[in-house]
């Protein structure tokens, strides 16, 4: 009887995270994994759509017994065998004609991500390897991915409902991404101004001789004695050697009586 296993759910597609040796990557999807029949066997159901907004559904079900079984899609293969290894991995091997032509591993990622292995050889007999990666679905939008699944068939129904859900993804994700770009200036420019404050302050700290002109460069140095100095001479204006330890950098002041670093 199959249990409640960690990969019995709802799953949405990484598009950016997977690898397709064979087969065009998906545009979005998504792939649920669920216990029927009372629990003596699994449904996997899969829908996907492509860069030209097609979609495609696939479903099948499997008993996780380790025994050779037949297999409802004589095209793909003519039986199975599936196993759950433990408690985070599902594996499908797809016979026909008692020749292995693909072979499906589920398995729990310790992030807690789901990744599916797809192990077979292609229409020009050439073997694959694809990988996709999914995170547990927090929406009900009904896309995914597994171009080399089985059963998959168009349908005139999801076309039309996966267009709008397209057009309703890219323009969240564009103000999603808007939003995100705004967080990441301003965590940026909050790194900037608490540098100029962290630099500012070190330089009222320092014995100022001479009254700093808004605009005017100026150049820092830490002392012998581990005070700083704020020096109209430039560090390669002193010489052989200076009076200090180290020139620590050329320096501006603002309008708002704040200093910022600038190249020498």
């Amino acid at each position: 009887m199959v249990q409640a296993y960690n990969f019995l759910a709802s799953w949405q597609l990484f598009p950016e995270k997977c690898i397709f040796d064979n087969g065009l990557a998906p545009k979005n999807g998504n792939y649920k994994i669920e216990s029927i029949q009372n629990g003596h066997a699994i449904s996997l159901i899969s829908n996907w759509v492509n860069i030209d907004n097609e979609a495609f559904y696939s479903q099948y079900e499997i008993i996780p017994d380790n025994l050779s079984r037949p297999f409802n899609n004589e095209v793909l293969a003519n039986t199975y065998i599936a196993n759950i290894v433990d408690s985070s991995t599902l594996q499908i091997e797809f016979f026909k004609n008692d020749v292995l032509v693909l072979k499906v591993v589920h398995e729990i990622m310790p992030n807690g991500y789901l990744k599916i292995t797809h192990t077979g050889i292609n229409k020009e007999q050439n073997p694959f390897n694809n990988i996709e990666i999914y995170h547990k679905q927090l929406s009900v939008l009904p896309y995914a991915s597994s171009v080399s699944g089985v059963v998959i068939r168009p349908t005139k129904e999801g076309v039309i409902k996966h267009k709008a859900l397209s057009a309703m993804e890219d323009q969240t994700n564009m103000q999603l991404d808007q939003i995100r770009q705004q967080i990441e200036l301003l965590a940026k420019q909050a790194q900037e101004i608490k540098k100029r404050k962290e630099l500012s302050m070190m330089i009222y700290e320092t014995r100022l001789t001479f009254k700093p002109q808004i605009g005017h460069t100026y150049h820092l140095y830490e002392k012998n004695d581990g005070a700083y100095l704020l020096s109209l001479v430039a560090p390669n204006e002193w010489g052989k050697s200076g009076p200090f330890k180290q020139f620590v950098s050329s320096v501006k002041l603002l309008a708002d009586h704040t200093w910022v670093e600038i190249s020498a």
